[in-house]
């Protein structure tokens, strides 16, 4: 995910996992502690996005986290195809193959995001040169070309790739993006069997953010059911973890994870983010500008105790769900290394400061992580 705007959750439906600046609420974490991926990497992968910073060593002390913390790991941006394939006949590796490097550098398993996505697209890839969609016969076919193109390129190095991202509503409609528009329903499995021909070792997934919502999981239960159905290869179902203080309910998340088990797929949790700033709905008051800009940043200095102890009790009780169901998760991923990485800062106005990663902007392990580690350690 991320650079977003979203339906009718407008500036906070999904949101990213935070706590506290303040020294009150964070602590070092000491070196000779063991690291998230060693407590925990025996029940499921424990992976990050990472951003370029990370991976061409500008942001070392993030890259130190990644490979102290983690044993996964996902690019935040350079494998969509605006960056990847901005122009028809251009390709741009130089970020995706760092990012592939540093993974086989770490012994990290590497995460390929995404194939098909409807957010981020090559402004080219649906249209013609007058700027009219392209006819179902020339989609395919630049699908198939993109596809064979960017897994062919990393074949053997990258376990799975999230091929088809964000297709479905929270009502359980297909989302009105330019494939289905041309393509129709087929766009999603002629997806699938372009990267299953690409690279057939690889792991193939699905994925979309709200997976809790009843009608979203309904629909992808039975889509994904319809594809295996076609022989065509689907490896897992990745549940976007992007969470608030107020949503979702713990108890309809865990639905979904058992409801997308049932398909036979593995469950993942991917771009997992929690935000601690209050949710905000279209019906928010905008006329006061200055209140509404307190309204939209209101923690610039560091979250009040009372929030922070509650976004880590939250915390808590989701990474316990995960490992109460580690048996049909295969991976769990943060959307971000630090919160000064996340892709919720600075939106939907500059200045905006959010908190919602495991790490703060000190790269200081919060306190819900500290204590499961404690907790769970051999």
């Amino acid at each position: 995910m991320t650079k977003r705007i979203l339906g009718n959750l407008v500036f906070a439906p999904l949101a990213a996992l935070t706590l506290t600046a303040c020294a009150s609420t964070s602590a070092p974490t000491a070196t000779d502690e063991p690291g998230i991926k060693d407590v925990f990497g025996d029940r499921f992968l424990v992976g990050t996005a990472v951003n370029v910073n990370q991976m061409n060593g500008t942001d070392t002390a993030g890259a130190d986290v990644v490979k102290r913390h983690f044993n996964a790991i996902v690019a935040e941006n350079c494998m969509k195809s605006e960056e990847i394939h901005p122009e028809k006949d251009r390709y741009n590796w130089t970020d995706a193959d760092r990012l592939v490097s540093f993974g086989e550098e770490n012994g990290i398993t590497v995460t390929g995001h995404c194939l098909i996505w409807h957010s981020q697209l090559a402004p080219w890839f649906a249209v013609d040169d007058a700027g009219n969609p392209v006819s179902a016969d020339t989609l395919r076919q630049r699908m198939k070309d993109h596809i064979y193109t960017v897994v062919g390129r990393y074949k053997g190095k990258i376990k799975g790739w999230d091929v088809v991202n964000e297709a479905i509503l929270e009502d359980g409609s297909y989302r009105h993006s330019p494939f289905y528009e041309i393509l129709g329903e087929e766009f999603i499995p002629l997806a699938f069997q372009y990267a299953h021909e690409a690279d057939p070792d690889a792991e193939l997934y699905i994925n979309d953010y709200a997976m809790n919502m009843p009608a979203k999981r309904d629909r992808y239960v039975a889509l994904v059911n319809d594809l295996k159905a076609r022989g065509l290869r689907v490896d897992a179902i990745g549940m976007q973890g992007h969470m608030g203080m107020d949503y979702p309910e713990l108890d309809e998340f865990e639905k979904s994870i058992e409801a997308f088990a049932s398909t036979g797929c593995d469950v993942m949790i991917t771009e997992w983010d929690m935000s601690a700033l209050p949710t905000l709905n279209r019906g928010a008051n905008v006329g006061d500008h200055v209140d509404y800009a307190k309204e939209l940043n209101p923690y610039p200095d560091g979250l009040p105790e009372d929030v922070a102890a509650e976004w880590n009790r939250r915390m808590t009780d989701f990474f316990e769900l995960f490992l109460k169901h580690s048996d049909k998760i295969s991976r769990v991923t943060l959307w971000g290394v630090s919160d000064g990485d996340s892709w919720k800062n600075d939106w939907p106005m500059k200045g905006r400061k959010e908190y919602p990663l495991i790490f703060d902007r000190n790269h200081e392990m919060k306190p819900f992580m500290q204590q499961l580690i404690e907790k769970y350690k051999s």
